[in-house]
């Protein structure tokens, strides 16, 4: 270790650079520079030159030099978050006190007490969101704290994940899904939360690449082939306006932003349409330069509107009332003269610089100019607030609950004296009620909604006024767990409901010692969890629970526990109990590679990169057809199960069980048949469902397994389920149905 230490106490100031690293430095620097207001070039000079002596000997996965990535992430926390020199000096660091002999003390030393606790801070949080199990929710909850007290701690680490993903390529196919699962499910949401649109979006562009490979080419290669005459459709709308703006002598900026990927492939999901009917692909984004202010906003949308007639409910007034993360904008909807939907967006550089770096700007604001505070200690407060009395021992349901809470849409709802509280969409009163304090949450017997008496399980609607009725003692219902969104609610019910189940085993475990006793029989704790386990409970808890509530005879107990004893098998049940223990990685792997040796099939998969036979099986949640992107999952058995990648199934695999995924593709000349299903629209008229039919049998000489057609003001839906031999069969369904006299548009139905 000393010859370790002696190697990182150099003189920094006096280490030359080979002219390849020096360029590096230089680019960085010149990147901090045009993007951060005070830059301490001899830190980051400093910071980069230890960066690369510690990382010198280690490659990245691609075969680059490591030092390359920490470099990356200092260039997006620099060009694309635009925090300051000392997170810069932070990121380059990042991997130096996890990775190699630079401890901090030699930070603090050399960098300061600063770029120390950022260090320290961004090392306790790596690998936060791999798991949800217990043992990972106080690191999470230390993360949402370290979050509390400096915000860069978080910006540094997504910078850091950005980077990860877009270079993810270079790693194993499994660990590509698991890293983009992770990404999309938390790293996603928080950035969303935090206000970091353009980061959020990449990264569930860069996510959704991962997952679905075939849905993210065919809407990235559509937006392409539609891409000039977008353009001429923005710039034909845009021209008038922008004349009329011209005269008026506003300062502003226009641009049409293009919606992002992942974006229109939920819009198809959630409005099970075709790419060609969605059409608000993109939107219209005005900029008012400073010195214009909100009152300017109105008067652009009023120009607008004078041109284009607005949709009144797509109407969003965000300048009056900011999200919860101080997003601010007008947002209108409206119909050009030839019928066509636009979204249009306006707003002043500073609610835009917010809107796209989100806390980031917030913070630079407070930090520099002593404004913008109010929202960052909002959020901090919030941050605080999710961590109110946490449970330790509910570690999966927080992780949840407080992943919910990030992506949830917002609704505004007032008290009884005009003071404004934000909630997820969603919201009940109850939820309002743990908002105001846990206190009135706990004793609340009824609610009052603009005036009138509600039930308290209502759902609120936006600019609702609601009051709470409390009593004088707690009056909690467990049946409230499924009606309330919020962490806050949901973490105090959940302790109150396990308060009950605990009395309730107390009970149970009572009414077991007394027949225990009667019956002279004695057990051990260790013993007695193996005979509920032979009974089918989890625990002893479990058991007694059930006993306690009356569900399950306590006579059953005796009865089994007295023929565990009798047998006096106990040493052999710990032998057994050793045998189907849960497996290791090496053990299920020597699993699948027995089964795959000793169990022949006429069908082959190749897995991991060989092709083998294998007993496997597809999965019915997501119905695989040869040539989607598809992940396994192994059994203990040794079976495989496949699944589309983009099943959430298997996303919930990756989570839980991420040692049985394998890396699986399909094998060539594959002689089977799959079952498909697509979405015709057309019209209704007489002989479309024989024209369809003969299109499948005659044409394409498939097999068609079911039908089910509505039909409703002239117009048809039908889903038709068929055999295919594999992904581009079905896209020969398609593109023969679309050919179909009155049908409108046809789609693979998931």
């Amino acid at each position: 270790m000393a010859d370790t230490k002696t190697k990182y106490n150099i003189d920094l100031d006096d280490y030359t650079l080979d002219p390849p690293q020096q360029e590096d430095l230089d680019q960085l620097l010149k990147v901090c520079r045009d993007s951060l207001e005070e830059v301490d070039e001899q830190m980051i000079a400093r910071a980069f030159k230890l960066c690369y002596i510690s990382h010198k000997d280690v490659d990245r996965a691609s075969g680059e030099p490591f030092y390359y990535h920490p470099v990356s992430v200092a260039k997006i926390v620099a060009s694309e978050i635009n925090i300051d020199d000392v997170s810069v000096v932070a990121s380059l660091l990042h991997d130096t006190v996890e990775d190699t002999g630079v401890t901090l003390e030699d930070i603090e030393e050399k960098f300061g007490d600063t770029v120390s606790h950022l260090i320290d801070g961004v090392t306790k949080i790596t690998g936060v969101f791999k798991s949800r199990n217990t043992k990972q929710a106080e690191t999470f909850m230390k993360m949402l704290l370290s979050m509390a007290e400096d915000i860069r701690v978080v910006l540094i680490k997504f910078a850091d994940r950005l980077h990860n993903m877009r270079t993810i390529q270079h790693l194993p196919r499994e660990k590509q899904m698991e890293k983009a699962t992770e990404t999309m499910e938390l790293y996603a949401p928080l950035a969303h939360r935090f206000g970091l649109f353009n980061i959020k979006s990449e990264l569930e562009d860069l996510c959704f690449k991962v997952i679905d490979p075939n849905s993210y080419k065919f809407i990235a290669r559509k937006l392409r082939e539609k891409k000039e005459a977008r353009e001429a459709f923005i710039e034909e709308f845009m021209d008038p306006i922008q004349d009329e703006l011209d005269e008026q002598g506003f300062t502003f900026e226009m641009k049409g932003r293009p919606k992002h990927i992942y974006s229109i492939f939920r819009k198809m999901q959630r409005q099970q349409k075709p790419f060609e009917e969605i059409y608000d692909l993109f939107a219209i984004r005005i900029i008012l330069e400073e010195p214009h202010t909100k009152e300017d906003c109105w008067r652009v949308y009023s120009i607008i509107t004078d041109w284009y007639t607005p949709i009144p409910k797509r109407f969003r007034d965000f300048i009056s009332v900011p999200k919860a993360n101080g997003y601010q904008s007008l947002h209108t909807t409206v119909i050009t003269k030839k019928g066509r939907k636009v979204e249009v967006q306006i707003r002043t550089r500073h609610m835009d610089d917010i809107a796209e770096k989100g806390v980031a700007a917030h913070w630079k604001y407070k930090e520099g100019k002593g404004s913008g505070s109010e929202t960052l200690d909002k959020f901090v407060h919030w941050v605080r607030d999710i961590l109110d009395n946490p449970r330790p021992d509910a570690a999966t349901e927080f992780v949840k609950d407080f992943q919910l809470n990030l992506y949830q849409d917002e609704i505004y709802v007032f008290t009884p004296d005009g003071e404004l509280r934000t909630l997820p969409q969603g919201a009940t009163p109850i939820d309002f009620a743990f908002d105001i304090h846990s206190e009135i949450g706990e004793r609340a017997i009824a609610a009052k909604i603009n005036g009138k008496m509600a039930p308290l399980r209502q759902k609120l609607d936006i600019g609702d006024q609601v009051e709470i009725i409390t009593g004088n003692k707690i009056n909690l219902n467990p049946d409230w767990i499924n009606d309330v969104v919020t962490h806050k609610a949901k973490s105090r019910i959940r302790q109150f409901i396990k308060q009950k189940e605990r009395q309730t085993a107390d009970e149970g475990r009572e009414i077991w010692e007394k027949r225990a006793k009667r019956g002279n029989v004695e057990i051990s704790d260790q013993d007695l969890t193996k005979v509920a386990q032979k009974l089918n409970f989890d625990s002893t808890q479990d058991l007694f629970y059930d006993i306690g509530k009356g569900t399950f005879d306590v006579n059953k107990l005796f009865k089994a526990v007295k023929q565990y004893t009798s047998k006096g098998r106990i040493e052999e049940d710990q032998e057994e109990e050793e045998k189907t223990a849960p497996a290791t990685e090496e053990e299920i792997q020597e699993t699948y590679i027995n089964a795959a040796r000793s169990v022949s099939d006429e069908k082959a998969l190749i897995i991991n990169g060989e092709l083998t036979n294998v007993k496997y099986n597809y999965a019915n949640c997501c119905n695989p057809i040869p040539g989607d992107d598809v992940m396994g999952f192994i059994s203990r058995t040794g079976d495989v199960k496949i699944h589309r990648s983009n099943c959430k199934n298997i996303h919930h695999l990756i989570q839980t069980d991420g040692e049985r995924i394998v890396d699986v593709s399909w094998a060539k000349n594959i002689d089977s048949q799959f079952l498909g299903a697509v979405k015709v629209i057309g019209e209704d008229r007489v002989g479309m469902i024989n024209d369809i039919t003969d299109v499948l049998s005659k044409s394409l000489e498939t097999n068609m397994k079911s039908i089910n057609v509505n039909s409703d003001s002239g117009m048809f839906e039908g889903i038709l389920t068929v055999y295919v031999e594999d992904i581009d069969h079905l896209d020969r369904i398609i593109a023969k149905l679309q050919k179909v006299d009155g049908v409108k548009s046809v789609y693979r139905y998931e």
